[in-house]
């Protein structure tokens, strides 16, 4: 009898979970096309840092290829950058540090976001490098104030938040890295 009176004495825990709501079609392609859209911008970085690299003459031409002694921001900055930055554009064009700055970072940015990995890091430099881009041409073309370059880094802020890393991407393994879970930031 003591037997019995001791275990029905023992406070007892349960342990009830939450069944995950399973996936709608909407959700999954929501995940779908964030990623789709990840892939893409990672691949513009990814096609820009081996273009002016190797001169694949879409934008650059072999003979001005970096790999040539081609200065990567020599032409956009010298030649096309307009507005109340142009000087500080024109003195940066060509410059050592900026070409080595701009291709690490085209190349980073691009990789981060075609493996999904990083993609916090990636959007904030991406979105650095878009906004920078969006004033060396102010005003923009065909609008007062909006062009591609504020809405692509608009779009990288969301990439980074909705996680897009996660589908057709290493986003879930990457976030499992001992070195990631000390350092959420570097998702």
């Amino acid at each position: 009898m003591e037997t019995m009176t001791a275990l029905t004495e023992r406070p007892t825990t349960r342990t009830t979970t939450t069944p995950t709501p399973a996936e709608t079609t909407r959700q999954k392609a929501t995940r779908y096309v964030w990623a789709a859209v990840r892939l893409a911008l990672g691949w513009t970085f990814v096609w820009a840092f081996l273009d002016k690299t190797f001169g694949l003459g879409h934008s650059t031409e072999a003979k001005a290829a970096w790999i040539n002694g081609g200065h990567p921001t020599e032409g956009f900055l010298k030649f096309g950058a307009e507005g109340p930055f142009k000087g500080f554009y024109n003195g940066i064009a060509g410059a050592a540090w900026a070409d080595w700055l701009f291709m690490l970072g085209l190349a980073a940015i691009g990789t981060a976001l075609l493996l999904g990995i990083g993609l916090r890091v990636a959007a904030v430099a991406g979105g650095l490098l878009y906004v920078m881009m969006w004033t060396a041409v102010l005003p923009p073309e065909n609008n007062p104030f909006l062009d591609d370059h504020l809405i692509n880094a608009m779009v990288l802020a969301g990439l980074a938040l909705v996680g897009a890393g996660n589908t057709l991407g290493l986003g879930r393994l990457w976030a499992r890295l001992p070195l990631v879970q000390r350092m959420p930031w570097l998702k």
